[in-house]
């Protein structure tokens, strides 16, 4: 995944999509004006472009003026001086989370969740705990430039209701544990909300429902055989916190005699289904059998320094071909859901972490908030570039504010000095959730009300 040699192609780009004879086609949407960064294969960017939207899928993407001479638009979009892209695509979090945002920092991962966490948990997680946490994420990921993120936590069914009303795209992982947790005294009751999810939401243009044990370490060597029995019956995906911190590798050599990643493979859990979050503490062999197995990763970056952690093996995994994708992890231990500022991260620290400036070169890194992140949860072939046949999700950025000027290069303006809220427009399935700014899906203010209840509450509790 090095960058290109060229960003801007020599010759006129060609239009990509269906051809039209005669009177202009009819399309629902129209994006024009703006520079349209592809993130296809070949990176393609198209100066003064444009993309056609037919329902929820590009039907063409091109120059501006031959896509106006060949569809007939029923609603344009102006996207002149503006970046058009994919829509970003975070890999890992935990949306309901939001409503902890600042409770506990500065800890330790296990600290941080046996002391402070699963407690937290335990008192406050409910139905309505997790239809509200997750409409506020929607709404800061909306505001950010997120069209799709995967998800793993309780109640899940809300989080995929919630997505859905917002308009989003989601992956909602049921949590499996084999201890009590909120919504499942053990693991048997937990596989039985993983199968009502998937039996309310299959085949859900833009909600894919998936499972989620949490870790080697709260999930049960004989719990495996019965999640990856439901994933086959259901050609359901599978997420999972893997080798995320040393207290979890010294726990899983006490308890096991090996790694996480040799542990799931032992157990035969490794596949192209499989989506394994942060991976930090990875060996070759274990980056090996990732690449073989076909799983994909999400890359934590702000997460795991905020924890302690430890910073992942990015050039290694993608030098071996593992599909990895930006994730924010939770907005409790981020504390944002803000890929620009994920992307940011990521750039530098590959860079401080090697003492080598050449790595995670801007290209790279927003490839891997787009098609990489897509492919890391095995959408590929739907999202993550903009390309005729492909979901029509995208987001429009302005470049006109002074930490954007002058623009030499797109890539390195969005992963170095655009912040979240140069987001302007965002489209999701061809619907338009976010137009300059203003929120089209969400009641941004009942939200807050809720949050502040929220608050107190907790406030109350935990005073200190």
């Amino acid at each position: 995944m090095s960058p290109p040699k060229k960003r801007r192609p020599a010759a006129p780009v060609p239009v990509h999509g269906e051809p039209v004879q005669g009177e202009p086609e009819p399309v629902a949407l129209l994006v024009a004006g703006g520079t349209v960064l592809t993130l296809d294969a070949a990176d393609t960017i198209v100066p003064d472009g444009a993309i056609a939207i037919r329902k929820e899928k590009i039907i063409a993407v091109g120059p501006r003026r031959e896509l106006e001479r060949r569809y007939r638009a029923r609603r344009r979009l102006e996207a002149r001086d503006r970046l058009i892209l994919p829509g970003l695509v975070n890999a890992h979090t935990h949306a309901a989370m939001t409503l902890f945002r600042g409770v506990s920092d500065d800890q330790e991962l296990l600290t941080w969740l046996e002391k402070y966490m699963f407690p937290l948990e335990a008192r406050f997680v409910s139905p309505d705990f997790v239809r509200w946490g997750t409409r506020l994420a929607c709404w800061e990921m909306i505001a950010s430039g997120t069209t799709t993120f995967a998800d793993g936590y309780f109640f899940t069914a809300e989080v995929a209701r919630v997505a859905d009303e917002a308009g989003l795209r989601a992956v909602p992982g049921q949590g499996v544990f084999d201890v009590p947790t909120p919504d499942a005294k053990d693991s048997a009751a937990g596989l039985k909300r993983c199968e009502a999810l998937l039996r309310e939401w299959q085949g859900h243009p833009r909600i894919t429902p998936a499972l989620c044990p949490h870790s080697c370490y709260t999930v049960a060597p004989e719990t495996f055989p019965r999640i990856q029995a439901l994933a086959a019956r259901y050609h359901a995906r599978v997420m999972i916190h893997a080798a995320e911190s040393q207290g979890e590798m010294k726990m899983m050599r006490e308890r096991y005699g090996t790694t996480p990643v040799r542990h799931l493979a032992r157990l035969g859990a490794l596949g192209p289904n499989l989506t394994a979050a942060h991976c930090v503490w990875v060996d070759d062999e274990e980056i090996r059998l990732l690449a073989e197995h076909g799983v994909g990763v999400a890359h934590c970056a702000e997460s795991n320094m905020k924890l302690g952690s430890g910073a992942a093996p990015l050039a290694k995994m993608l030098a071996a071909g593992v599909a990895v994708g930006l994730g924010t992890d939770g907005p409790a231990s981020n504390n944002d859901l803000d890929m620009f500022g994920e992307m940011a991260t990521v750039a530098k620290l590959h860079k401080v972490a090697s003492l080598d400036p050449t790595r995670a070169p801007a290209a790279e890194v927003l490839r891997l908030a787009t098609r990489g992140a897509a492919a890391a949860l095995h959408l590929e072939k739907e999202i993550g570039s903009l390309e005729p046949g492909k979901r029509a999700d995208l987001i429009v950025v302005e470049t006109s504010s002074p930490n954007a000027l002058p623009l030499y290069h797109p890539y390195s303006y969005l992963v170095y000095s655009a912040r979240a809220d140069a987001v302007e427009t965002v489209v999701v399935d061809g619907k338009v959730l976010m137009e300059r700014r203003r929120m089209l899906t969400l009641d941004t203010e009942a939200i807050r009300r809720h949050a502040e209840r929220y608050r107190k509450k907790i406030a109350a509790a935990f005073p200190n």
